[in-house]
C-alpha cells in the first residue's frame, strides 16, 4: 500500500514539473481543405463542412427516392441522385465566383476612399473603420468588423489578419498587405501606394469583364448541352415502360458512359474556356 501511494505522488509531482519546464510544442494549424475555402469564399462561412455534405447526401437520397418511386428504375433513380447531390456544390462554386467579382468590382472605389481619408489626415486604422459607414455597399460589413476588433483589441496587425478572413478575396489581400507594410515602414509613400493601386485595379477589372462578357455564351452554350440530356430522361421517367429499358445491363451501360461523356466535356470545355483566377498567397 506505500509503494502505490508512494508511486501516485511520484507520478503527481512529475507532471506538476513537467507542466511548468517541460517545452510545450506548437500544434501547427491544418490548412483548410477545398471545400472549406470554397464555402468561405462563398460567404457560407458559417456552414461547417460535415453538415454541407451531410446536406448533399440528403438531397441526392430523397431525389433518388422520388425518382424511384416515379419510374422504378434504379439505374435512373441512382443518376438523379448523383445529379441532386451535387448541386448543393455547383450552387455554392458558382456562388463563390460570383462573390469574387462582387468583391472585386467594388476594391478601386475602396482604395480612392482610403486614400482620400489619409489625405484628409485620419490614421490608417480610422480611413479603415471609414470604409464601415462610407465604402463600397458589400466591403461595408466586413470594415465595421475591422473597426469594431481594433477598439476592443487595439492591435492593428491581428485585426488586418481577421479582415482578411473576413473577406477571403485575393484583391482584398493585396490591398491588407500593402497596409501592412506601409504601416510598418511608415506612411510617407502611402498616398502613391493607394494611387497606384487604384489604377492598377481598375484596369484589371475593366479587361476581365471584357473577356468574361466573350465568354459568357461559351460558358452558357457547355452547360445547356450538359443538362439537355438529363431534361429529357427526366420527362422519359414519367413513362414507365419507356424507361424501364434502362433497367438492364445494356441500359446501364447507356447511362454509365454518357454521364461519363458529359461530365468529360462540361470539364473540358470549362478549362479550356477558363480565365485565369488570382490565388490567394498572402494568407
Amino acid at each position: 500500500m506505500g509503494a502505490l501511494v508512494g508511486l501516485g505522488v511520484g507520478i503527481g509531482l512529475m507532471l506538476v514539473w513537467s507542466a511548468f519546464f517541460l517545452p510545450r510544442g506548437t500544434r501547427t494549424p491544418r490548412a483548410p481543405g477545398r471545400l472549406r475555402r470554397r464555402l468561405v469564399l462563398a460567404g457560407l462561412g458559417g456552414v461547417s463542412t460535415v453538415g454541407f455534405v451531410v446536406l448533399c447526401a440528403v438531397l441526392g437520397g430523397a431525389a433518388g427516392l422520388l425518382v424511384q418511386l416515379v419510374s422504378r428504375t434504379t439505374p435512373v433513380a441512382v443518376c438523379f441522385a448523383l445529379v441532386a447531390a451535387g448541386l448543393p456544390v455547383a450552387v455554392v462554386s458558382g456562388r463563390a465566383r460570383r462573390r469574387s467579382r462582387e468583391l472585386a468590382d467594388p476594391w478601386p472605389e475602396a482604395v480612392d476612399n482610403l486614400a482620400s481619408a489619409v489625405r484628409a489626415g485620419l490614421s490608417l486604422p480610422e480611413a479603415l473603420g471609414n470604409l464601415g459607414s462610407r465604402g463600397p455597399e458589400p466591403l461595408r460589413p466586413a470594415f465595421r468588423a475591422f473597426a469594431a476588433d481594433y477598439q476592443m483589441s487595439g492591435r492593428f496587425h491581428e485585426s488586418l489578419d481577421r479582415l482578411k478572413e473576413r473577406l477571403a478575396d485575393p484583391v482584398g489581400d493585396r490591398v491588407v498587405e500593402g497596409l501592412r507594410v506601409a504601416r510598418e515602414v511608415g506612411g510617407g509613400e502611402l498616398g502613391r501606394l493607394l494611387r497606384n493601386l487604384s489604377g492598377y485595379l481598375r484596369d484589371e477589372a475593366r479587361t476581365r469583364s471584357e473577356m468574361e462578357a466573350r465568354q459568357a455564351w461559351a460558358v452558357n452554350g457547355a452547360r445547356l448541352a450538359v443538362a439537355a440530356p438529363w431534361v429529357v430522361l427526366l420527362f422519359m421517367s414519367f413513362q414507365t415502360e419507356a424507361v424501364r429499358r434502362y433497367d438492364s445491363l445494356g441500359g446501364i451501360v447507356v447511362l454509365t458512359t454518357g454521364a461519363a461523356s458529359c461530365l468529360v466535356a462540361y470539364v473540358l470545355m470549362m478549362r479550356i474556356g477558363r480565365l485565369p483566377t488570382e490565388r490567394r498567397i498572402l494568407t
